[in-house]
């Protein structure tokens, strides 16, 4: 009796993988995966080159272009280098970013589903919740370190090519070089935090599907019918349930000197509200999958 019950433990012991290894496993082969590698590629060269166009931009303006669009921007970049990482992430939350994260969560279950991966690991003695918990965590990681790709190149690149070593706010003050590093960060936290949400509506579409093209046309079509819905006045009484609701805005809170707190706060909340549905959403049909 004490033998049967000594070997069933271990048996247990190991079918049941440390979390911590399926982590690491997960994070690698997401990583490792042509698309995701030219995806990193274009993130870190896409600041260079809106740095190069708006160094252009203000160098035509001050060659005298009698434009008000190249003055307004050289007037801004001119010596505000730190400017740039700023641009650039709200530039790219508007379809490159949300972009990535239904990418990859549509890569996490409807791709895996489709080569016939999941249904194996459906069939192995794993909970559920923990598979979803680790395809979760590997897209969760990959758009945080994707916003943070951005944010660093685009310090780089902003403080070499366009110069400075502040901010100068929408307020017309100027933040020291700490104090923008420190607006910077926020601006990551607040980009990831949305990107995440978007990332949670496709994993839950990713799940009950398994086209990968599905879950990128469903949720990047979703984003864009949003967007269009914010701009029809007649409808603000729906604005505030859409998840693109005052994105540009409330990122470019963080410009403000003070920050207003209102809309970042609604923004993150909302965020966290599409976060809570899309996973609930995915481990509802998690639960009743067979592959």
């Amino acid at each position: 009796m004490t033998l049967a019950v000594d070997a069933s433990l271990v048996t247990e012991q190991r079918t049941r993988a440390p979390l911590a290894r399926l982590l690491r496993s997960e994070l690698r082969f997401m990583i490792r995966r042509p698309r995701t590698l030219v995806a990193f590629g274009v993130l870190a060269v896409a600041p260079i080159i809106a740095g190069i166009a708006m160094s252009v931009a203000s160098t035509s303006a001050q060659g005298g272009s009698g434009d008000q669009v190249i003055d307004g921007v050289a007037a801004l970049v001119a010596d505000n280098g730190l400017i740039l990482p700023v641009f650039v992430l709200v530039l790219s939350m508007t379809m490159f970013l949300p972009m990535l994260g239904a990418m990859w969560s549509a890569d996490a279950l409807a791709g895996e589903t489709q080569t016939g991966a999941l249904r194996g690991l459906l069939l192995a003695p794993v909970s559920r919740v923990r598979l979803l918990g680790v395809k979760a965590f590997g897209v969760a990681v990959l758009t945080f370190l994707a916003v943070v790709v951005l944010a660093v190149v685009g310090v780089l690149a902003g403080l070499t090519i366009l110069g400075g070593g502040g901010m100068v706010t929408f307020s017309g003050t100027t933040l020291p070089f700490w104090d923008s590093i420190g607006r910077i960060g926020l601006l990551v936290v607040l980009v990831t935090i949305q990107v995440w949400a978007v990332a949670a509506v496709a994993l839950a579409i990713s799940s009950a599907t398994e086209h990968p093209l599905v879950v990128m046309a469903s949720t990047l079509g979703g984003i864009i019918i949003f967007s269009i819905l914010n701009n029809i006045s007649g409808l603000s009484w729906l604005h505030p349930v859409l998840l693109t609701d005052g994105w540009n805005a409330t990122l470019a809170d963080v410009l403000r000197d003070p920050i207003p707190p209102d809309n970042l706060t609604d923004g993150v909340l909302r965020a966290a509200c599409y976060i809570l549905i899309g996973y609930s959403l995915a481990l509802a049909r998690m639960s009743t999958k067979d592959g």
